[in-house]
């Protein structure tokens, strides 16, 4: 597996991850807010300092980050797994130790994810950032012992 940051050919194929990974992981979205958000990620996607994952010659995931903050970190459905995540996530700590997470509290593989990894949850929102009834849990490395 390769990290390696992203270029704008990446672009579509981590947009093709995350709607496949938030197909698979975001149930609780409504059709209305999925749609919404869809067309954030679309236009938030190809500015970001993204960050890609690949195995086999293929992109299997994707993070965005800015500053400390992992703005998002998707991993197509089929790679679940098979440490795509992970390796992210190691690259992220490796420029910013001290990195941040907001994770969906609805979607059940993210908190255990980030607790996995040494984060710490360290406080939680009632809605996401454009005020929709998603709640965010808040976390960041290291954990405090």
């Amino acid at each position: 597996m390769i990290v390696r940051a992203g270029a704008a050919r990446d672009s579509a194929a981590a947009l093709a991850i995350w709607r496949a990974a938030v197909d698979a992981t975001h149930g609780f979205l409504s059709p209305e807010d999925r749609q919404a958000i869809d067309a954030q990620v679309s236009a938030f996607l190809p500015q970001s300092p993204l960050w890609v994952a690949e195995m086999d010659g293929e992109v299997a995931g994707f993070m965005v980050l800015d500053g400390d903050m992992i703005e998002a970190l998707f991993v197509d459905p089929s790679r679940h797994g098979q440490g795509v995540g992970s390796a992210l996530v190691a690259h992220a700590l490796t420029l910013v130790p001290q990195a941040r997470v907001d994770a969906n509290e609805q979607a059940d593989n993210a908190a255990a994810f980030y607790l996995a990894k040494g984060f710490e949850r360290i406080g939680r929102s009632p809605c996401d950032h454009e005020g929709r009834p998603y709640p965010l849990v808040h976390f960041r490395f290291p954990a405090k012992a």
